[in-house]
């Protein structure tokens, strides 16, 4: 009987070990896979959010990678594309994170041009309820487009929170955590531009941490 065991222990063992290298080889093998789909879709939200007749440079030219928890929800480097026109600026795209969302965070690109009116916000990654918290995205719902031309009075603006905490958002059936966080991250963003302009041009170019 233990002879038994041992060989069953040995079976699971290695069973174990196989598992382990295929999902390592298959995250390995899509990996670039991945980055490439990410990258494409950055553009066309970028192409969304700063389309080409607010610049006539290159957006990845007026790059640079903030770190600020308190504004974007991340210790980790994100980055800002500003559009330039005529050697002005003209609005920003800022990848921010919604920390708290039902399930995980929520990764977003905020636009706001640069009198901190929203031209719109969209969600490059997440993992909430499909069917609920997936609402979020825009192929699922309108609910993002309400983001648009918003701006924020001030850090006390009682607007900026979901229609059952008082504010101007609606929220989804059944799942009010996710539109929160959003709703949350987006303020926290226009805080950003409103209340500390100068870190979207004083942080590292993008090309210098690359």
């Amino acid at each position: 009987m233990l002879k038994t065991m041992r060989d069953n222990a040995w079976v699971l063992a290695v069973f174990a070990l196989v598992c382990t290298a295929l999902v390592a080889l298959t995250h390995q093998l899509t990996k670039n896979t991945i980055i490439q789909q990410e990258q494409a879709q950055l553009l066309d939200v970028l192409d969304d959010l700063l389309p080409a007749s607010s610049h006539d440079e290159s957006l990845f030219d007026h790059c640079v990678m903030l770190t600020n928890k308190q504004f974007l929800g991340s210790d980790q480097p994100l980055p800002i594309f500003t559009a330039v026109k005529n050697g002005q600026p003209q609005g920003y795209a800022i990848e921010a994170i919604a920390p708290d969302g039902y399930s995980g965070e929520i990764k977003l690109v905020v636009g706001v041009d640069v009198q901190g009116s929203l031209s719109g916000v969209r969600v490059l990654n997440h993992n909430e309820t499909p069917g609920l918290g997936d609402k979020i995205e825009l192929k699922k719902s309108q609910w993002l487009l309400s983001f648009n031309g918003k701006t924020l009075n001030d850090e006390n603006d009682p607007r900026w929170a979901v229609r059952s905490d008082g504010g101007q958002f609606d929220a989804f059936t059944g799942a009010t955590i996710t539109p929160r966080a959003v709703v949350k991250a987006v303020r926290k963003v226009l805080l950003l531009v409103n209340q500390q302009p100068q870190l979207l041009t004083q942080a590292p170019a993008c090309k210098e941490i690359n």
